[in-house]
């Protein structure tokens, strides 16, 4: 398969950290840029997001990032917390760049990050037409499935840090939250009347429906749920069809 062309893009953040994006532009809207925000040591330059990437910008430009610690970003991840900041800086570019409406799209870690990023009432961050949360935790330090339990390990501990950074290029801020940021289902309930849409797979390996649910179940209208039957997790198991059905519905709000 081959992928619409995408040309890259260096932004920065309030805090100062250089964001690897890349911005593959409208086959469809003219007027509709797309956020895609990827998973806890994803990349804009695996297949998978180069994918979705391609599909979604059948309905809108896409501005794909690195977050921070990621790939050819700067910085250290601070899994969800100031990942805002990174969110906020695309949007930013996109309305800059001349799309007037702009949605966010995020998978996993980068979904809990769109719900943060449209919830927060305390950043000045800029706003949004629409939110689409993609297999994303509902609450922090879930650690009921065994890949999440391999997630804390990469996470907490200096050997897993190291695994990340060798492996997977994430570099991981060592330390603890303080404050703790507001949990994604919290931030979900601030996000009206920007529309939002909660997708989860029914085969979720790292977080069952009942995240997807208490997330839906905290928000206020407008809102829709979608579970998935068969779909995994995050972007390596969404199907084309998938991301056609989420590009259609951010091209009508």
């Amino acid at each position: 398969m081959s992928f619409a062309p995408s040309f890259p893009v260096m932004l920065v953040t309030k805090d100062n950290v250089r964001i690897d994006a890349a911005h593959t532009p409208s086959r469809g809207a003219p007027d509709l840029g797309i956020v895609l925000a990827h998973g806890f040591t994803g990349s804009l330059r695996e297949r998978p997001t180069r994918r979705i990437a391609h599909v979604l910008s059948g309905f809108g430009g896409v501005i794909s990032i690195d977050f921070r610690g990621h790939g050819r970003s700067g910085g250290e991840t601070t899994v969800g917390d100031q990942e805002i900041l990174d969110v906020d800086a695309a949007v930013r570019h996109a309305r800059t760049i001349g799309y007037a409406r702009v949605v966010t799209v995020g998978f996993s870690m980068g979904g809990a990050v769109v719900l943060r990023h449209a919830g927060d009432r305390g950043h000045g961050l800029a706003p949004v037409d629409a939110v689409v949360s993609v297999s994303a935790p509902a609450r922090w330090y879930y650690r009921g499935t065994r890949p999440m339990r391999q997630v804390h390990w990469a996470i907490e501990r200096p050997a897993g840090r190291l695994a990340a950074r060798l492996g997977k290029r994430t570099r991981i801020r060592s330390g603890v939250w303080d404050p703790v940021p507001p949990a994604p289902h919290e931030a979900a309930a601030l996000i009206a009347p920007t529309p939002l849409l909660v997708v989860h797979g029914d085969a979720d390996a790292f977080f069952p429906l009942d995240h997807a649910h208490q997330i839906h179940d905290a928000a206020r209208e407008p809102k829709e749920l979608w579970i998935e039957p068969g779909y995994g997790h995050a972007e390596s198991a969404a199907t084309p069809e998938l991301i056609r059905r989420i590009g259609r519905w951010v091209s009508m709000v």
